[in-house]
């Protein structure tokens, strides 16, 4: 399973939190967050769960973040 980086903007967005706001309350740089954001670096899940933290969501909550994988398969 991969992480829904759509979702994770979306709630950031949605509450008005920047890229360098975001960066800077779980401790790395901008350009770093952007990275993951975007999905050319992977989210840790420890960083994960702070950033679901300063987005309001607790750490049971985070399924909710999970895309699901789509396997085609052959009949």
């Amino acid at each position: 399973m991969k992480f829904d980086l759509q979702r994770l903007k979306g709630e950031r967005v949605a509450r008005g939190i920047t890229q360098a706001q975001m960066a800077r309350k779980i401790g790395i740089s901008t350009n770093a967050y952007w990275r993951k954001e975007n999905g050319e670096r992977d989210i840790g899940m420890e960083e994960f769960v702070k950033i679901l933290s300063v987005l309001g969501f607790e750490k049971k909550q985070i399924s909710l973040f999970f895309a699901k994988e789509v396997h085609n398969s052959e009949h």
